[in-house]
């Protein structure tokens, strides 16, 4: 029978200082996430500097606590994966410091990990039947991409955004109708109450690049409206321009989400990143699938945002490949899936 393969796992790419025990690629043990959003609401987002501080004081916190809850010592680990990019230079360096540190100091095997893989790699954890290849939807505050998953680490990014990420729009649209942060859930939220066909807010095609994605144009959109409707005495009412800024949103990622499923040839779909646990998108994205016969997956919300059980993931099958990083890792702040 062959041993289980315990892997300690590290995320601190924004402002969640988060630790994780991952048996197997697939089962989680220990899922530990310490979030900064009440300290960055003060200011609108997240301040690179104080999230880098809060890292500090959290990091061997969270570590400890996963390792006591999956009752695992660093004696059973097999490797330590971590995020090295991309994300916040200061907060990534934190996480990779640590499990440098942690290495170097047992002799541990070290994996660097891309966030965006860990992401994709989520949909391992709760979905056992899931393998490549598929077509991941990666949709977050800063990055909105179609991934065909080839393999296990192996990826091919069919469309991206030219501008704003889709989890952007949503943090700029909810600060200018005046929810504050983080802007997703709290449109999500607001939503609801609204109708998603009051206002017709215009949805980017690319010409030459049918699945790259462009958001800024509706952004823009939603700011002259609410200025028009400043200018000219109107009262906004804020659960319309949310849903129907949302549901502009969405269609375009069920659109191009669809056209890259049916191309390709594969009838599998997933999402993942922090704007994949948007009830709205999901609903539309399954309701999509369904009727077109596709295999739809998508990772509970705790494992859409942040989280190091995705990095756990994401870093075993690197781990079961052959990938070791050595003691010169470095934090990649702009680093592209598929680059090591």
């Amino acid at each position: 029978m062959e041993k289980d393969v315990l892997i300690l796992a590290i995320e601190s790419s924004c402002d969640e200082t988060a630790a994780a025990v991952v048996k197997n690629g697939r089962d989680v043990l220990s899922n530990v996430i310490s979030s900064q959003i009440e300290l960055h609401k003060l200011y609108g987002g997240v301040v690179p500097e104080i999230a880098s501080r809060k890292h500090i004081e959290k990091i061997n916190q969270v570590i400890t606590e996963a390792l006591k809850e999956s009752d695992t010592t660093l004696d059973d680990l097999d490797a330590i994966a971590v995020t090295y990019g991309p994300g916040l230079v200061g907060a990534l360096l934190v996480g990779v410091a640590e499990a440098k540190a942690i290495s170097f100091a047992r002799n541990i095997p070290l994996v660097g990990v891309h966030h965006i893989e860990g992401h994709i790699s989520a949909n391992y954890i709760e979905n056992k039947d899931l393998e490549p290849p598929f077509i991941c939807l990666v949709v977050s505050g800063g990055h909105t991409h179609l991934v065909k998953v080839a393999d296990y680490g192996t990826y091919e990014i069919l469309g991206r955004t030219r501008d704003d990420a889709a989890g952007e729009a949503f943090d700029k649209v909810a600060r200018a109708i005046g929810l504050g942060y983080p802007g997703g859930p709290k449109i999500d939220r607001l939503s609801k109450e609204g109708n998603a066909e009051a206002i017709h807010f215009p949805k980017a095609k690319i010409a030459d690049a049918p699945y790259d994605f462009s958001f800024s144009g509706l952004k823009s959109a939603v700011l002259n409206y609410l200025n028009g409707c400043q200018m000219k005495g109107i009262e906004v009412n804020r659960a319309d321009v949310a849903a129907s800024f949302q549901k502009a949103v969405c269609d375009v990622l069920v659109e191009h989400a669809m056209l890259a499923v049916k191309e390709s040839g594969l009838n599998k779909l997933a999402i993942a990143g922090g704007v994949a646990s948007n009830g709205t998108l999901r609903m539309a994205m399954e309701q999509a699938c369904a009727e077109n016969g596709i295999r739809f997956y998508r990772p509970s919300p705790i494992f859409c945002t942040d989280n190091a059980a995705m990095i756990g993931a994401a870093g075993y099958y690197e781990y079961m490949q052959g990938t070791r990083s050595g003691y010169d890792l470095n934090a990649v702040p702009n680093l592209k899936l598929g680059e090591r």
